[in-house]
C-alpha cells in the first residue's frame, strides 16, 4: 500500500506575489515541508520576511523581481529558478489585486488592469510554469482564486474582481485537463476573508466585522491558514487532484 505524502522534500517552488499576504504564507509553508522556493514578486518588493522564515525552516529561497503581465520577465523568472535552485515542480500564483467601483461608473482602466494582473499574469505564470513541468515530466500548479469568484460578496461593489476569480477557477480547471495526461496537476484554492493588507483597504475596513459574523466560524482567516490547503494541493497526499476548486472560507459560502 501507497503512503500518501504532504513532504515537498526535493520539490522546487515558484510562488508569485510571495512577498506578502498569502503568497508569502505559502511560500513559507512550502520551505517548512521542505521544498525550495523562488519568490517571484514586483522589483522593489520587500521579501527580507519571507526570505528570512524560509532560511528559518532550513530551506532555500531567491527572489526575482518580475511583473506577472509581462510574458518575458515571467519566462525569465522561471529560467533563473532552474538553473539556481532546480527542476521546476510546483507553482503557487497569489499575485493579485483588488478594489471597488460601482459597475456602472467603473472606468475601463479600473476593469482592465484588475483582469491584467488577477487573470492574465495568472495564465502567463502557469504558462512558463507548466512548459517547465511539462519537459521536467512532473509538476503540481495552484492558482489562488477567491470564495468570490463563486460568491458574490454583501456589500461591495467589485464585478472585475469577482469575475475575475471565477475565470481563475476556470482557468484552472481547463488547464487540468488539458495536462492531467502528462502528469501536471492544476488545483485552485479560494480562500474566504482573509486578513491582508488587500483586505484592509479602506474601502473594506468598516466591513470586516461584519465580514467575521457573515462567516460560519464567526472570524477571519490569517494567511497562514490557506497555507496548509495550499500543501495538500500541492503534495503528493493530492496525487488524485486536478482541476479541483478548493474552498477554505470558513463556511462563508455555504449560507
Amino acid at each position: 500500500m501507497h503512503t500518501l505524502s504532504f513532504s515537498l522534500n526535493g520539490d522546487v517552488a515558484m510562488v508569485t506575489g510571495g512577498a506578502s499576504g498569502i503568497g508569502q504564507a505559502i511560500a513559507i509553508g512550502i520551505a517548512q515541508h521542505g521544498g525550495q522556493v523562488g519568490i517571484v514578486d514586483l522589483p522593489g518588493s520587500n521579501a527580507d520576511d519571507t526570505l528570512a522564515a524560509i532560511e528559518k525552516a532550513g530551506s532555500r529561497a531567491i527572489f526575482i523581481g518580475a511583473d506577472v503581465t509581462d510574458e518575458a520577465q515571467i519566462n525569465a523568472a522561471v529560467a533563473r529558478i532552474e538553473a539556481d535552485l532546480g527542476q521546476l515542480t510546483l507553482g503557487v500564483n497569489a499575485a493579485g489585486i483588488a478594489n471597488a467601483a460601482p459597475a456602472e461608473d467603473m472606468p475601463l482602466a479600473q476593469w482592465q488592469k484588475v483582469y491584467d494582473i488577477d487573470v492574465t499574469g495568472v495564465f502567463l505564470s502557469c504558462q512558463a510554469q507548466g512548459r517547465a513541468m511539462l519537459k521536467n515530466g512532473r509538476g503540481s500548479i495552484v492558482n489562488i482564486a477567491s470564495m468570490s469568484g463563486s460568491i458574490v460578496n454583501r456589500g461591495l461593489n467589485q464585478v472585475h474582481y469577482n469575475s475575475a476569480k471565477a475565470a481563475v477557477i476556470h482557468l484552472s480547471k481547463s488547464l487540468a485537463i488539458e495536462w492531467a495526461e502528462r502528469d501536471v496537476r492544476v488545483n485552485a484554492l479560494s480562500p474566504g476573508y482573509t486578513m491582508t493588507k488587500m483586505n484592509s483597504r479602506p474601502e473594506m475596513v468598516d466591513q470586516m466585522e461584519t465580514f467575521a459574523r457573515d462567516t460560519a466560524m464567526q472570524r477571519i482567516a490569517e494567511p497562514y491558514e490557506m497555507a496548509g490547503p495550499a500543501v495538500f494541493l500541492l503534495s503528493n497526499a493530492a496525487s488524485f487532484c486536478t482541476g479541483v476548486d478548493l474552498v477554505a472560507d470558513g463556511g462563508a459560502s455555504v449560507w
